[in-house]
């Protein structure tokens, strides 16, 4: 029986690439665990591609996940509901929580993970935990 199928948020692929972890970048590979790569985390990467090398190994792994259609690219409705749902942590928490890219970048991961079933595996407690009080969906932190 095949799991859940899966996104890394970045944080969990920054640790691993900092930590040397080529392990996590197999995972793709997995039958038993689905793993999809998100065109949100695939942005974050690129913005944090320090040199060269980095961009070449990030766009082999773009070509990858592409190849086994598996790149989770945000719909219309996905950046609706990640406006809505940042419309509603600004009016709770304040607009400026709101200002920050991540936390966009973040809440529209959320939408298009939910709208797929799949779930979020993070190092980032709490934005997600933030985004899951106005948007249900399916996350671990790991």
């Amino acid at each position: 029986m095949m799991a859940r199928p899966g996104i890394f948020d970045t944080s969990i692929y920054i640790r691993a690439l900092r930590q040397g972890n080529n392990a996590i970048l197999k995972k793709r590979q997995s039958k038993i665990f689905p793993l999809w790569l998100s065109a949100v985390v695939l942005e974050e990467l690129y913005v944090g591609a320090s040199d060269k090398r980095a961009v070449k190994v990030l766009t082999k792994f773009e070509r990858e996940f592409t190849n086994i259609n598996r790149l989770l690219v945000p719909n219309q409705t996905d950046w609706s509901i990640a406006g809505q749902i940042l419309n509603k942590i600004g009016k709770k928490y304040g607009f400026e929580k709101v200002g920050k890219a991540r936390l966009t970048n973040d809440t529209l991961l959320a939408a298009s993970v939910a709208r797929m079933g799949f779930t979020l595996l993070t190092a980032n407690k709490k934005d997600f935990q933030l985004v899951a009080e106005f948007r249900e969906f399916e996350w671990e932190v790991i």
